[in-house]
């Protein structure tokens, strides 16, 4: 029974390392996804990949068939403890820059230091310098020797990671708002899971390890359920770092990503392992099962994952508004796009020339530009031929009642009235062709009174959302800069809320911002895009201004040029292919020369030119955006 316990514990313990693993990676995966220029996501994507690292190691390394394998993959996890004192000091150090507090250049060099410091540990690691080699005596995990070396690392390991919890509770201790000092919390909280779980115990602790295997089985257990749980609570802190989005779109994203990534995975690693060791499918005939419960695994935690979404999503994340974002996801599900309209009116169109015997039809809509043909039967529409509009409006208004033909040319017409209250405004029309001495009979009169009320339904309906789209359009923007300034504020330090919440806050958005570097490099030597281009509102160029006594474009050719420098490579100006985008932005824009011209001296047709330049005008932006980062930081 002893060793039963004993041998549960230790595959359950194995299952719980390799999900730790899972989960660092997944974690990884979403801060490189999702929030990678954040420098605090950066970080926290580099801890993950150290994370990564050592609990792959372990969980390989004790499951290992031979001494060899086991001491391989022992070894491989000092690549990522050596360097993650380092990191942890990195992470922190973006942390307080974060909330005011950047480096005046001692953390950095001191950061800088710490990663030498761990480079030149692990290059120990070769020698058995930093550890010795494997065990002997195996219980009651795989572990190495500890040479004199590994206590100064040890040393120099708690005193790092300490160093950088301090600097995360002053970043704590700075946060002003109760949002922001409850996160904060989590982080300082969370960001023990690594620091703590990943170090080898086991190199100190063998001889009370081996003394109570029991008491080791049950902590290491418990030490990591804990490591899983303050990891997730770290990243939930470290999701809502650098992006403007709404809370309820963070966790929403982050759980559904924890959901289909790490549990999903974890679970069918889990059930797999279980199904393997079990007694019932040891026999040869069984091994084929094994892959079917994985599959059907899979596809069970998916099933589940998507009909509990709506349910956890409506209860964990919408809180007091789960109301109105009920009502924009039905307005999702039941928008009336233009292929639905499209769609319904050819239907329409359809019903009523079967109803009419009619060979060619067409429905038209009243825009702002006039009669628009939606839907073709047959024939072309007559209103593609030429404009109509002020002819057909004369003959609706003095012949078009509601849901009766009237004849025009060839066709017979019927009007489309909008009824909504006491408004009744033409919507458009339906036109079919007509046969001499074609009579129509009461019951065709009503079918078609009842199809032309739901073709102008559809239409009326179309344009109330075209409506409601360009309300939504023209609040954007003011949407967009309060979200922008909310995000920036959420881990400003009192002293500098003020100042964060009136700088004047733009969208960032990577294909708009090209767009705005693109515009102001057309007109580089003077023009209305450069001139008001919308770049002038950046911090980095309103601190330039004062280089170019107060002239916001020649602040904003300057950066521009500092840009495009940036993309420069080292050494004299040559015409090859990794000086291709400088050259492309100083001949096309600093130099002006046409295109034909600079295609020409750059030896590449045309349309190579236009999708090179589209690359390095894409990179301009990123050096943009990079500055402007920095002088966020350097003004907060």
């Amino acid at each position: 029974m002893y060793e039963a316990v004993i041998s549960g514990l230790r595959t359950l313990n194995q299952l719980l390392t390799a999900g730790i693993a899972i989960t660092a990676f997944s974690l990884l995966l979403y801060a490189l996804t999702f929030n990678l220029r954040d420098r605090v996501a950066r970080t926290f994507a580099m801890i993950m990949v150290c994370v990564v690292i050592v609990f792959v190691g372990d969980a390989i390394g004790s499951s290992s068939a031979t001494p060899a394998d086991r001491e391989f993959w022992l070894r491989m996890q000092w690549f990522g403890l050596a360097f993650l004192p380092a990191t942890y000091l990195h992470f922190s150090d973006a942390i307080l820059a974060t909330t005011g507090r950047p480096s005046r250049g001692r953390r950095r060099r001191a950061v800088r230091f710490m990663y030498l410091v761990s480079l030149g540990f692990l290059l120990t690691l070769p020698l058995s310098l930093l550890v010795g080699p494997l065990v002997e005596n195996l219980q009651p995990a795989p572990h190495l020797q500890r040479t004199w070396l590994t206590w100064i690392f040890s040393a120099y390991y708690a005193l790092v990671i300490i160093w950088a919890l301090y600097n995360i509770l002053r970043a704590y201790r700075r946060t002003v708002t109760r949002t922001s000092r409850r996160r904060m919390g989590y982080l300082l909280v969370g960001s023990l899971a690594p620091a703590l779980g990943s170090y080898p115990y086991l190199l100190f602790g063998s001889s009370v390890a081996f003394a109570s295997p029991l008491f080791f089985w049950v902590a290491a257990t418990f030490s990591n359920l804990v490591v899983s749980f303050l990891l997730i609570v770290m990243a939930y802190a470290v999701a809502f770092f650098g992006v403007p989005w709404p809370d309820r779109v963070v966790k929403r994203r982050l759980f559904k990503w924890l959901m289909r990534g790490p549990v999903t995975a974890s679970t069918v690693l889990a059930i797999t392992t279980i199904v393997r060791r079990s007694d019932a499918f040891t026999a040869p005939e069984s091994a084929a099962i094994v892959p079917i419960i994985m599959v059907a695994t899979i596809l069970i935690m998916e099933y589940t994952i998507t009909l509990a979404a709506p349910v956890w999503e409506r209860w964990l994340f919408h809180g007091g508004d789960r109301d109105d974002i009920e009502l924009l996801q039905k307005l999702d599900e039941r928008l009336l796009t233009s292929g639905d309209l499209h769609q319904f009116l050819e239907s329409m169109l359809a019903a009523v020339c079967d109803l009419m015997q009619a060979s060619t039809g067409f429905v038209a809509a009243f825009d702002q530009q006039g009669l628009e043909t939606i839907v073709v039967i047959g024939n072309d529409s007559p209103l593609e031929k030429e404009d109509l509009s002020e002819e057909i409006l004369e003959q609706v208004s003095e012949n078009g009642v509601e849901g009766r033909l009237f004849s025009w040319g060839d066709f017979l017409l019927v009007p489309l009235y909008q009824k909504r209250e006491e408004a009744s405004d033409l919507l458009g029309l339906i036109g079919i062709t007509r046969d001499a001495g074609y009579t129509i009979d009461d019951e065709q009169s009503e079918l078609l009174l009842i199809l032309a009320q739901r073709a102008a339904l559809a239409l009326e309906d179309r344009r109330l959302q075209q409506q409601v789209f360009s309300s939504l359009q023209a609040l954007t923007p003011e949407v967009e800069m309060i979200q922008s300034l909310r995000a920036a504020a959420r881990y400003s330090s009192s002293g500098s809320l003020a100042q964060v919440l009136t700088q004047p806050v733009m969208p960032m958005e990577e294909d708009k911002l090209s767009q705005w570097v693109k515009d102001a490099l057309t007109h580089y030597w003077g023009g209305p895009k450069l001139t008001e281009s919308p770049l002038l509102k950046l911090r980095v160029v309103q601190r330039a201004m004062n280089e170019h006594d107060g002239n916001p474009t020649n602040a904003l050719r300057a950066i521009l040029r500092q840009a495009i420098e940036q993309t420069r490579p080292e050494g004299e100006r040559r015409f090859t292919a990794e000086w291709i985008l400088y050259n492309i932005l100083e001949l096309k824009f600093v130099e002006g020369r046409k295109v034909r011209e600079v295609a020409l001296r750059l030896a590449m047709s045309e349309a190579d030119l236009y999708r090179k330049q589209r690359v390095a005008i894409e990179a301009v932006a990123n050096a943009i955006l990079d500055m402007e980062e920095q002088a966020t930081l350097e003004k907060v």
